[in-house]
């Protein structure tokens, strides 16, 4: 998943460079990869919890989330949890300080564009819900979809953006459209009112400077593999069968230059 570059539209908003808690900047900005991690080590948290684990080692932590316990130090430091010598960390007291900066202390409202079979099985997962994300809204064009509902959601015309997303509080936007129809979907959920969208459509969006897009493309994540397969293997880039950053087999976000 990468972060999607914005049009050169003119617009007021902070950018994805500076992260804020309840509307005050921190101290120092937190990279983007920082970002995803911290989600990573808090649904991992939120297992230990769901165990009965009351502590947790900076070692058991960063093995969980698949890094090394010096990153995962260096990134918790970043939201001012420095952990107890021999005790490590306290599971409840870093979930609640990881959801305040992730704004997860209030619930997002989100509406789905698009409910073919990826949009389908979106509307379908349940973990949403449970996360902090309430699908609210879906839409489509197609008269076969238009008035069914996908767990308890009514499937209404994408004309009705606008008005469906300010009356129910949308906050967020995942498109999964065909490509061509991508861009006037996204446009329809800024007029609305959202500033967050998740774009599953092969399409580059042209959004205001306040809007953040988060790109999810499986083909591109399965080239990407595909380069460290050959690599492995001596058939492209540098050899070796490392991981990146020396954390071979991690689970790891990967960067785009853009």
């Amino acid at each position: 998943m990468t972060l999607q570059p914005r049009a050169a539209l003119p617009g007021n908003g902070t950018g994805s460079g500076t992260a804020q808690s309840n509307g005050a900047k921190l101290d120092r900005a937190i990279p983007e990869a920082t970002v995803a991690r911290l989600a990573v080590y808090l649904r991992v948290l939120g297992d230990l919890a769901a165990t009965g684990s009351e502590t947790v080692s900076s070692e058991d932590l960063a093995a969980a989330a698949g890094v090394n316990s010096a990153k995962l130090r260096k990134d918790l430091s970043y939201i001012g949890s420095n952990g107890t010598r021999g005790v490590g960390y306290e599971v409840a007291r870093l979930v609640r300080q990881i959801e305040h900066i992730l704004g997860l202390t209030q619930r997002h409202g989100v509406a789905l564009v698009g409910v073919g079979n990826l949009g389908h099985a979106l509307a379908g997962y349940s973990g949403f819900a449970s996360r902090g994300f309430p699908l609210r809204a879906l839409f489509d064009v197609d008269s076969d979809l238009l008035g069914i509902h996908i767990n308890g959601i009514l499937v209404e015309h994408a004309d009705r953006i606008p008005e469906v997303c300010a009356e129910r509080g949308v906050t967020i936007g995942v498109i999964a459209t065909p490509g061509p129809a991508a861009q006037a979907v996204c446009d329809r959920l800024v007029a609305a009112g959202v500033r967050s969208i998740l774009n599953f459509a092969p399409q580059v969006l042209q959004v205001p400077e306040e809007v953040e897009v988060r790109k999810v493309d499986l083909a591109v994540e399965m080239q990407i593999l595909s380069f460290h397969v050959a690599r492995r293997h001596g058939e492209g880039g540098q050899g070796g069968s490392g991981g990146v950053n020396g954390e071979a087999g991690a689970e790891r976000p990967v960067v785009v230059p853009q």
